[in-house]
């Protein structure tokens, strides 16, 4: 590809988002000639994350462990020991070792964010790691029926269908190196991941947002295979992308990237026991909002359903290159 000689440099790219999903595709993406930012949400407060968020008053480390694991370079078994999870140890059981390490580097530069930083370098992370904001925000979810939830581990739980999904403070500054790295994108990437207590969080800090918006570069959205139990029962992809105009207030993406294909039997019984089904590609409604559409094959299943990280980062790679060229 013609690109990075063109260029003289190699694509700029932010991705945006949380959860394991994240993870998932960036292992896909480090392997490519990028330059990665992620942006991660602060909004996790259940498990590991939310014990050394109440009780250490630090932004939830938990979503930044998983990125930091997925885009280290170090040796494989380092990786595993960050996240390693003791399950046994009064204190210690249900913690992962990467959220203890944060909280002690946190500790050590006075910093979350330089603690972070300070790890990269340690674990020779390929790109950079940002949190949303410097410190943790609250997600809270009015319902359908008007009720709230507050918290985002509960919102899944709560059994209603989510209308809404806001933050306190509502008015929280975003990292300047998170709004930087916005600014000066070839690329911004949003998905796969939980889509109201991931996805979503990021863009109601405010000046990231705006960010978003104004960003020249190319807005690719991964949509999930799955719908997920309490959060996007029945959704199709068209409810996704309208469920982050909603919140955004802008129609931001130009391609959206689904899978279009089968889904084993077996798989399906499986999720479905859990009230989870295959996201329903609705390619006219999504193609008559404007958005383009890249649809291929895109799962892997060994334990859990995930995305092909090989294929998929293919797919945002040629994409970005692509417009990039196209650019000039």
């Amino acid at each position: 590809m013609g690109l990075t000689k063109s260029k003289g440099r190699v694509p700029r790219i932010v991705v945006i988002g949380g959860g394991t999903g994240l993870s998932v595709m960036l292992r896909g993406l480090k392997q490519k000639p990028l330059d990665i930012t992620a942006i991660v949400t602060v909004a996790d407060d259940g498990g590991s994350s939310g014990i050394l968020r109440e009780e250490l008053q630090m932004p939830p480390p938990g979503d930044i462990r998983s990125v930091l694991a997925a885009l280290a370079e170090a040796e494989p078994l380092l990786a595993d020991m960050l996240s390693y999870r003791f399950n046994n140890g009064k204190g210690l059981a249900g913690h992962s070792l990467g959220n203890l390490i944060l909280a002690a580097m946190t500790d050590i530069t006075g910093d979350f964010v330089t603690g972070i930083r300070e790890l990269s370098r340690v674990l020779a992370v390929r790109g950079r790691v940002l949190p949303a904001a410097n410190q943790a925000i609250v997600l809270k979810a009015e319902m359908a029926d008007g009720t709230v939830v507050t918290g985002e581990s509960s919102i899944p739980k709560a059994g209603g269908s989510i209308a809404r999904v806001f933050i306190e403070p509502a008015e929280v500054e975003p990292l300047p190196e998170a709004v930087e790295a916005i600014e000066q994108a070839d690329a911004i990437l949003m998905g796969p991941g939980s889509l109201y207590t991931s996805i979503i969080p990021n863009l109601l800090v405010p000046k990231l947002a705006a960010a978003i918006v104004r960003s020249c570069a190319v807005k690719i959205f991964v949509c999930n295979v799955m719908t997920q139990p309490g959060e996007t029962d029945n959704y199709t992809v068209s409810n996704h992308l309208d469920a982050i105009q909603a919140h955004i207030g802008h129609q931001i993406f130009d391609y959206v990237i689904v899978n279009d294909g089968e889904i084993p039997t077996q798989v399906h019984t499986m999720y479905a026991e859990q009230g989870s089904k295959a996201v329903h590609v609705d390619m006219d409604e999504v193609t008559r909002r404007g958005y383009k559409v890249i649809a291929d094959t895109l799962v892997l299943f060994r334990t859990y359903l995930r995305h092909d990280a090989s294929k998929l980062s293919q797919h945002i790679y040629q994409l970005v290159s692509d417009w990039m060229e196209r650019k000039g």
